[in-house]
């Protein structure tokens, strides 16, 4: 049975091949502990007690900075992002490509617009960052890998639902579509950290002192990410 506090909490428990148990909060608010194959419901509730004031700050605060959640709309002057900058957009009637990035500006053809569900408008920006995501994050993954130590690295950016990013057991990377609306540094944060997993699949203090030794301000960069991930939306 649940010890009183972890039973004020809604929480789903995912279990794997993992040597420690952590908590997170996903981008949707939904409280993950991600635990061990042999942690049982009591222990992981212990676990959950433990950390109950850390896991409502953190509430707290996804709380607030989704409190004013970004809306944008299909319409010229909309300001759209691409790593980390803010770009207009124009509506154009003479254009092949449904969307493409020219001087400093978002062109989209007109006819994607239907104002109730912008389906295809969202789908053309869901295309743009995941064709110049799979450029990017290549190079930024061969990049990093020899720092980190590691070999070379397959990847994929699609969509991840609430999670960043991700590293399999087999060693694939994958990235979530969003993050091309991230600066730069934030980008690279996110590849350094999947890299390190590499070594360290758990969040502990061994994973994040690698992290550190290629990374130093890492914490800054994640904070942003924190502060700001609400925003990164079409």
């Amino acid at each position: 049975m649940k010890s009183t506090q972890a039973s004020l909490l809604e929480y789903e428990v995912i279990r794997s091949r993992r040597k420690t148990a952590d908590i997170i909060i996903e981008r949707n608010g939904k409280v993950i502990v991600r635990a061990p194959e042999w942690a049982n419901d009591e222990q992981i509730a212990k676990l959950v007690t433990s950390r109950y004031i850390s896991i409502c700050q953190g509430l707290a605060e996804w709380r607030e900075l989704n409190a004013a959640h970004v809306v944008r709309e299909y319409k010229n002057g909309e300001a759209f992002l691409y790593l980390g900058r803010a770009y207009r957009l124009s509506l154009v009637s003479e254009q092949d490509d449904s969307l493409v990035f020219r001087n400093g500006r978002f062109l989209m053809r007109c006819d994607l617009v239907d104002h109730a569900t912008n389906a295809s408008a969202k789908s053309a920006f869901r295309d743009f960052y995941i064709s110049k995501g799979v450029v990017r994050l290549a190079a930024r993954v061969n990049y990093y890998a020899p720092k980190v130590g590691v070999g070379p690295c397959t990847i994929d950016v699609k969509d991840l639902g609430h999670r960043w990013a991700s590293c399999s057991t087999t060693g694939k990377l994958s990235f979530h579509w969003k993050i091309m609306m991230a600066p730069l540094n934030v980008i690279d944060y996110l590849v350094v950290h999947e890299l390190c997993h590499f070594h360290h699949r758990d969040h502990t203090r061994e994973f994040w002192n690698e992290v550190d030794k290629v990374m130093p301000d890492y914490l800054e960069r994640q904070g942003w990410l924190r502060k700001n991930g609400a925003a990164l939306v079409i």
